[in-house]
């Protein structure tokens, strides 16, 4: 059979939409899946090298079930992409996704946090690292903003109708306001309320940073790896921030 140049177009487009998808999963919770869906297959082909005939039943059963299990877990991010398509967008979102952690205004952080622990506003700030948040974004009104004091107190402001969301900072801009979290199901202190919550279950789930401020009691608190660290003053919240946006572990 002849090598055609029609062959080598094929070839190339297939090439780059995989290219395109894996760039768009890169940095999401999707990777995680992706990769455990490579170690299976590679782990099934050397059983059924080694002649291994149990195991490489096994492991076939569980690839099928994988990809019979793929489009459920991956529902939201398909009808996303399928919406984009209709639209002509599908590759300038592919594109767009990734967005990694960049300098942000820290001391506009760190002062909006002051004040409202001061004032007892309640507020969630949350700071994307290397784990994507584009479906909770999607929960919330859409912004583009640099990240200021003033935006942030008034985002928070007591029956303002973003108050009881989350922001969401990604690429050192505010991305969203107003977004819905994940709730965490391990028990927590007394008195921890639904922000609490919620900042905890996001980082169960991802990597990220979530800042939460008590309206309660005006405590400063910073979920990181499932774990709540209360009770922060300023120099401590600092600290902790510049600590992970150099690349600290988070569990």
């Amino acid at each position: 059979m002849l090598f055609t140049f029609r062959d080598v177009i094929d070839i190339l487009i297939v090439a780059y939409v995989v290219y395109r998808v894996i760039y768009s999963i890169q940095g999401t919770r999707a990777i995680t899946l992706v990769k455990g869906l490579a170690i299976v297959f590679a782990s099934s082909v050397v059983a059924r090298v080694l002649s291994l005939r149990t195991v490489s039943w096994l492991l076939e059963y569980a690839t099928t079930l994988f990809l019979v299990a793929l489009p459920v877990v991956f529902y939201p991010e398909l009808r996303r992409g399928l919406e984009q398509l209709g639209r002509g967008q599908f590759f300038r979102w592919l594109a767009s996704r990734g967005v990694g952690q960049e300098v942000f205004d820290l001391e506009a952080v760190i002062e909006s946090c002051s004040r409202m622990s001061a004032k007892k506003t309640g507020a969630l700030i949350v700071f994307q690292r290397q784990t994507g948040l584009h479906e909770f974004i999607e929960t919330g009104i859409k912004l583009d903003a640099l990240i200021s004091t003033e935006l942030l107190l008034n985002i928070f402001e007591p029956n303002s109708p973003l108050h009881d969301g989350a922001v969401i900072v990604a690429g050192g801009r505010i991305v969203s306001a107003g977004s819905v979290l994940p709730l965490t199901d391990s028990p927590l202190s007394p008195g921890l309320g639904t922000r609490h919550r919620a900042a905890v279950g996001l980082s169960e789930h991802t990597d990220a940073v979530v800042i939460v401020v008590s309206e309660q009691t005006g405590t400063i608190s910073l979920a990181v790896g499932g774990h709540l660290r209360r009770y922060l003053t300023e120099a401590r919240l600092r600290e902790q921030l510049k600590f992970y946006w150099q690349g600290g572990e988070t569990s």
